[in-house]
């Protein structure tokens, strides 16, 4: 099996890491062996001996070229259930001007925002390109899609936050069984 992935060409460098050392521990954690292509973008992730944990070697590499840190994006390696998911907002941005208000709206000044979302539904979030990417477990990443949804129509940022609270407070009662 050999998984063909693109990623932007200012990722390359994080993805191989200083002196490789990113790469190697991808390689390491998942049986895979990775091949970049600097040029290019391009990135071969080959033969993994553990097919499960090739799946996981490209959602990481995924990760990092959605902005990640490799020790964010190294979460999905210290627990299964964790999912890496990506929002594509190009379909609702329609210019550039669009894309960095969206973009503002979900980061917030001085990241406050992208702050406030991460403490509430405990997820991680990047906001990259034309995407928004999510790593959590998959309750938490409903949460997260639907407060960014939200914002995204237009919601102001008191309703949404309001939203989370009650979400997070929801989702700890169920983990406690109430």
């Amino acid at each position: 099996m050999i998984e063909h992935i693109k990623i932007p060409l200012d990722r390359v460098a994080v993805l191989v890491g200083p002196a490789g050392k990113t790469k190697e521990l991808i390689e390491e954690k998942t049986t895979a062996e990775i091949n970049i292509d600097s040029h290019s973008g391009d990135v071969e992730i080959m033969e993994p001996k553990d097919p499960i944990k090739g799946l996981r070697a490209k959602e990481v590499v995924q990760a990092i070229a959605r902005g990640f840190s490799p020790e964010k994006a190294f979460m999905l390696f210290d627990d299964d259930l964790l999912m890496f998911e990506t929002i594509d907002v190009s379909e609702i941005a329609r210019s550039e001007k669009d894309l960095a208000r969206i973009k503002g709206r979900i980061i917030g000044r001085g990241g406050k925002t992208r702050e406030v979302f991460e403490d509430l539904t405990e997820t991680r979030i990047s906001v990259y390109g034309k995407t928004i990417s999510l790593i959590g477990y998959p309750e938490q990443n409903a949460v997260a899609r639907a407060g960014i949804d939200m914002l995204l129509k237009g919601s102001t940022h008191g309703p949404v936050y309001k939203f989370l609270e009650k979400k997070k407070s929801e989702l700890k009662r169920a983990k406690l069984g109430f």
